[in-house]
């Protein structure tokens, strides 16, 4: 096993002028499970493959353990990829595509048999070794891609959106298997995903990255509960959390018709006359006071709902998501009064959008 590093580590494209990866430093630790997460375009899969060398590194250099592999081709890294696509050879059985890479690397033919018996074992592959890939199903074959990086028994496993393919229910069956298993391996393991919930529910840590930059790298509830900037904010947690720009006023924020009292050192940090606000959709509650929010729909989702409405907060109108009781909750059409709870603000300048408080 090994721990991984960035450093600095850059990637421009030909004839880009905006790096897609700009200068990560990064530091993986031996047996984590680290999961690179932020929208499409952000870099995270252009960084993965910085590492499995399929990349190339123009900036900055990549070490797996003590080695600097930034110039080291990708058959030499003692790496194993899944892909999103399975990349399954249709004419082999399960046994010979997990195998395959041992055949090339001329192990022999009981050991490659041990070891591919050993990862059906661990992934419940054992009944359909003498399968081909099209009498699978999609979570059986990505389990066979799983399966033929494991035999490999590698220093770092690297996976690409492996769950993307499959339908709701199996991707998250799938991905309590991939993190119950990295943890009984134990391997470095660096997972890409744009599903923040999947990064939150797999990960050791969590590193959210937006236009080639690093914004934050964390444990999952650290994120959720003390995000840097306003784009981690709102990028982490399910529904977003809802961000609102208020009038700093003596004692706090302007929130309707009712003041949220912020510590006036904290509001020292900012010279503009707002702020933006954050509030998570659980700290919100209906009240005789507070923000008026016109209500356009309420999910309900059995032990939970979810209130979506607009507030006009300085002339703009602004969406709302609150958490509310799935039974006994306000109806659709009906205007409504919002508390926050002050102890549960997260304020952020509104010219950087970096954290105040």
């Amino acid at each position: 096993m090994a721990s991984v590093s960035f450093k600095s580590a850059t990637r421009l494209y030909p004839g880009g002028t905006k790096a897609a990866v700009d200068k990560l430093d990064l530091e993986i630790r031996d047996g984590e499970f680290l999961v690179l997460v932020g929208p499409s375009g952000c870099g995270k899969s252009t960084s993965l493959r910085m590492l499995a060398g399929l990349e190339e590194v123009n900036e900055g250099a990549i070490y797996i353990g003590d080695r600097d592999v930034t110039d080291v081709p990708p058959k030499d890294r003692d790496i194993a990829m899944v892909f999103q696509n399975y990349a399954l050879y249709p004419h082999m059985t399960v046994a010979e595509n997990m195998g395959f890479a041992l055949k090339i690397a001329g192990v022999s033919k009981e050991e490659r048999a041990e070891r591919v018996l050993e990862a059906a074992k661990l992934l419940d592959l054992e009944p359909y070794l003498n399968r081909k890939p099209k009498a699978l199903s999609g979570g059986q074959r990505q389990r066979v891609a799983m399966g033929r990086a494991i035999v490999r028994k590698p220093q770092v496993f690297l996976m690409d959106e492996p769950l993307s393919n499959l339908d709701a229910k199996l991707r998250v069956q799938t991905r309590t298997q991939i993190a119950s298993l990295q943890k009984r391996l134990g391997v470095t393991t660096v997972y890409v995903t744009h599903d923040q919930v999947e990064a939150m529910t797999m990960g050791d840590r969590v590193a959210v990255l937006k236009d080639g930059i690093l914004q934050q790298v964390d444990a999952p509830r650290a994120l959720y509960d003390k995000p840097q900037n306003v784009f981690v904010a709102g990028f982490i947690g399910s529904p977003a959390m809802n961000l609102v720009q208020l009038a700093i006023v003596e004692g706090g924020v302007q929130f309707g018709d009712e003041v949220l009292p912020v510590d006036r050192s904290v509001l020292a940090k900012t010279s503009a006359k707002k702020v933006t606000v954050g509030i998570r959709p659980e700290k919100l509650t209906p009240a005789a006071h507070g923000l008026v929010v016109d209500v356009d729909v309420v999910e309900e989702l059995g032990s939970d709902g979810y209130l979506y409405g607009r507030a006009q907060l300085d002339g703009t109108e602004q969406a709302i998501v609150v958490r509310v009781d799935a039974l006994n909750h306000p109806r659709a059409g009906e205007k409504i009064h919002l508390h926050a709870d002050k102890d549960a603000l997260h304020l952020f300048d509104v010219e950087s959008g970096e954290r105040l408080n």
